[in-house]
């Protein structure tokens, strides 16, 4: 028994041992890191006395520390930032749909400032700035080495004042300058309209208003021609849409999907990660959907379409999206201030980050670019116009129609004619729409075949 006592000692005494020797290495790495960390600290100090001390001229200390703060999280990813308390409030406003500046959305690209869109019918969209743009000067002072927030202050100002924002754009030789009055921007989250049996939904930004104006737009447009069995589909335009909130973009892909995933998060630690499933009901009953989407699509439009096409709901068009794939968490601090930091990737059903390779569509289709000298350049072929048998002297009437049919065949050759306008206009969006039409033009012939197949 004293012979089993001892041997468990000893083994007690030997786990301890081997214990001390692999813990004490441990520690002592985990020691020399704070001991680095507590260095760095000591540094940061001393530089901000120097700096307090001996630089040119006298500097606040608040705003140093800020900017130390700023700093910190700029050099991780262009999405996380310190938002001082004025940021922080000015973002809420953002979120709620109305805010003051130009309507662009902007990241920061290799040091420049790059627009990942303008938004629909503000100063900067109507003064021709455009997704992709890269804006070198404001007001003639240079952009390069600001942070992204920097640039963004530099770029605010009073309602009605002015700015000239200097823009380099692909396929310009030469930067040039626009100028652009700077006005309050209330956003209008969803636009309508029906083209045809076409119900078109512009989708402008993912702030609190979307989701309900989404569901009243639609419900108006599908009242308009008529209930939804007079409409052939629906499309859901979010080009040069920045994105917004996450749970806007949850809504939104709900709203036309039954059942599934619509898209996980995942950050460092494998717990945090979330899911969000679809719930039943589908706004649009089953009617086909294209969705839009090009450069300018970003973050939760990316969320959106890859949810829509990886569940086969609708048929992806356009070119490729912008690419953000990250989801940012805004954090309040002391001093009503708060830390914008990136805490997750973003994946679609099938498990694909988007992260900078965007979203591809099943359909690329490139917008035209219309040069504003096309019109003046181009010459109608006849002056006359085409002439037909209808237009010859004496030429027979066609007495085989009824007066209804004539009717019909007019209206149809209009409707003809606009979608050939519209894609004078917006190529992209006559593109979805001709999707739409020769779904529904093979949807009765799938039916029948299906049924002669039982």
């Amino acid at each position: 028994m004293k012979k089993f006592v001892m041997a468990a000692l000893g083994g007690t005494l030997a786990g301890a041992i081997a214990t001390t020797q692999v813990a004490g290495p441990l520690l002592a790495q985990e020691g020399a890191a704070n001991a680095t960390v507590y260095e760095q600290l000591d540094l940061f100090g001393d530089i901000f006395e120097r700096i307090r001390n001996q630089y040119v001229e006298d500097v606040e200390p608040g705003e140093l520390i800020e900017a130390a703060i700023d700093g910190m999280l700029t050099s991780l990813d262009p999405h996380s930032s310190y938002l001082s308390p004025d940021d922080a409030a000015q973002m809420q406003v953002q979120t709620r749909g109305e805010f003051g500046g130009l309507g662009i959305e902007v990241t920061q690209e290799e040091g420049f400032i790059k627009v990942v869109s303008p938004i629909d019918s503000t100063p900067a969209a109507e003064a021709g700035i455009e997704a992709g743009d890269f804006i070198t000067h404001v007001d003639g002072e240079s952009m390069l080495g600001l942070t992204l927030d920097e640039a963004v202050d530099r770029m605010r100002g009073p309602v009605g004042s002015e700015i000239i924002v200097t823009v380099v754009r692909e396929g310009e030789n030469e930067p040039f300058d626009v100028s652009i009055i700077r006005d309050t921007i209330e956003l209008q989250a969803v636009r309508s309209r029906t083209q045809g049996d076409t119900v078109v939904l512009r989708v402008t930004t993912f702030n609190d208003k979307t989701t309900p104006n989404l569901v009243s737009k639609l419900e108006e447009e599908v009242e308009t021609l008529g209930g939804m069995n007079s409409v052939n589909g629906f499309v859901l335009d979010l080009r040069n849409n920045p994105g917004g909130l996450l749970t806007q973009a949850i809504r939104v892909s709900d709203a036309f999907l039954e059942k599934g995933e619509i898209v996980s998060t995942r950050g460092r630690d494998p717990v945090d990660g979330d899911r969000f499933n679809a719930t039943p009901g589908d706004l649009a009953q089953g009617k086909p959907i294209v969705v839009l989407i090009n450069g300018g699509s970003a973050s939760a439009s990316e969320i959106v379409a890859g949810a829509l096409q990886d569940h086969r709901r609708a048929i992806v068009v356009g070119t490729k999206s912008f690419g953000k794939g990250s989801v940012q968490t805004v954090m309040p601090l002391r001093g009503e201030g708060a830390m914008r930091l990136t805490t997750a990737r973003y994946y679609t059903p099938s498990g694909r980050s988007i992260q900078a390779l965007g979203v591809s569509p099943d359909i690329i289709v490139e917008q035209p670019r219309r040069s504003p000298t096309t019109e003046e350049e181009d010459e109608p072929a006849s002056a006359v116009g085409p002439r037909t048998e209808g237009d010859l002297r004496g030429s027979l009437d066609n007495d085989s129609l009824t007066d209804d049919q004539v009717r019909q065949i007019e209206e149809d050759r209009a409707k003809a004619q606009a979608a050939a306008d519209l894609r004078e206009e917006d190529y992209q969006l006559a593109y979805a729409i001709d999707i739409l039409k020769g779904l529904n033009a093979l949807g009765p012939v799938e039916e029948d075949r299906r049924a002669s197949s039982k």
